[in-house]
């Protein structure tokens, strides 16, 4: 008797090892191919559909003119929500809304072109009034608005690095500042603000820029904190890694009005699948997003995990990154071999 109990028990840990192992390559080869994490990967599959979730709110976008928040626009048309488009250049907001209105649904009346400079920030009381007397309240606000950087820090002046902040942190901060009330008063809503790479990791050539990004997810995690009494109201910070988007072109330099280097051929995410999956988040209320195609997803996992292995690796890849930007070559390219010396 005791040697047949010995024996299933055994069979039954064998069994249990397999299967242990067998998930665990699941997980690898899913890994592998993944392009988001893990919480946000399994609501894709699992969770409530954009389609059904969003439909009818009103959604705010600000930098909707362009890259991600244009995307959000035509894939929040979609869905059925009505929108507020801001961003500073009001005829590509029009063009923009005419194309939500050719391949929606939405009449006229569903879509509010509303100029936006989030540097103006007396400016975002007015604003938030606006929208709210047009559509008598908001659902989701998503701060999309922003610049990205390509420079040294040795070689960039100061006041780059005040832009950067006013821009990208002090202006969506204002606008929250203005938004959350309204929340709060209807016990619910959604913040949805896009970081980056750079508000989890370190990045060359990008230290405003990644400054303002750790500003943003700093602030947004404290005041995800402070609002445990509406369980109602979403705080989610999106960080995506490299997307293909206008953001590179309009990146600040070393001075303010300085254009930016030429980008390369970095391997980017399609736009369409980042706002996706953003889209998804907000619908099953993932207070983090990370959105990335390998190996920088990778990068989240290990900063995340294994601190000091990442420190490792960034100093290798920052090294090549400073040694092709001072070479005139671009720094985001996917061939970072050292330069050539005459």
């Amino acid at each position: 008797m005791c040697v047949v109990l010995q024996g299933m028990e055994s069979c039954t840990v064998s069994a249990l090892s397999c299967f242990i192992a067998f998930c665990l390559l699941v997980c690898l080869i899913g890994f592998i191919f993944a392009d988001a994490d893990f919480t946000l990967l399994w609501a894709s599959l699992t969770g409530q559909r954009p389609e059904r979730k969003l439909k009818g709110l009103v959604v705010w976008i600000t930098g909707a003119s362009s890259g991600i928040g244009e995307e959000l626009a035509y894939q929040l048309a979609k869905c059925g929500s009505r929108l507020i488009l801001s961003a500073r250049r009001e005829d590509e907001l029009h063009r923009v809304k005419r194309h939500c209105l050719e391949t929606s649904e939405l009449k006229d009346e569903d879509i509010l072109v509303l100029p936006l400079d989030l540097l103006e920030r007396r400016s975002h009381e007015t604003k938030t009034k606006t929208v709210i007397g047009y559509f008598g309240h908001i659902d989701i606000l998503i701060n999309n608005g922003g610049r990205s950087q390509r420079s040294l820090f040795l070689e960039t002046s100061v006041d780059v690095c005040q832009a950067l902040m006013e821009l990208n942190f002090f202006g969506t901060v204002s606008l929250t500042k203005q938004v959350l009330p309204h929340m709060t008063q209807r016990g619910r809503g959604s913040i949805v603000t896009v970081s980056s790479l750079f508000g989890l990791t370190a990045a060359p050539l990008a230290t405003g820029a990644s400054a303002s990004k750790h500003a943003l997810q700093g602030f947004f995690n404290s005041l995800r904190t402070e609002l445990t009494d509406y369980p109602k109201i979403l705080i989610s910070t999106v960080c995506p890694g490299p997307v293909q988007s206008q953001i590179a072109k309009n990146a600040f330099t070393a001075e303010i009005n300085k254009p930016p280097p030429t980008v390369g051929h970095l391997k980017r995410m399609p736009t369409d699948r980042c706002v996706r999956l953003m889209l998804v988040g907000i619908s099953n209320g993932v207070k983090e997003m990370w959105i990335s195609q390998q190996p920088m997803l990778l990068l989240y996992y290990t900063w995340q995990y294994a601190p000091t292995f990442a420190w490792s690796v960034s100093d290798r890849l920052g090294r090549k990154w400073v040694q092709n930007f001072k070479a005139g070559r671009d720094a985001d390219s996917a061939n970072l071999t050292k330069p050539k010396t005459s």
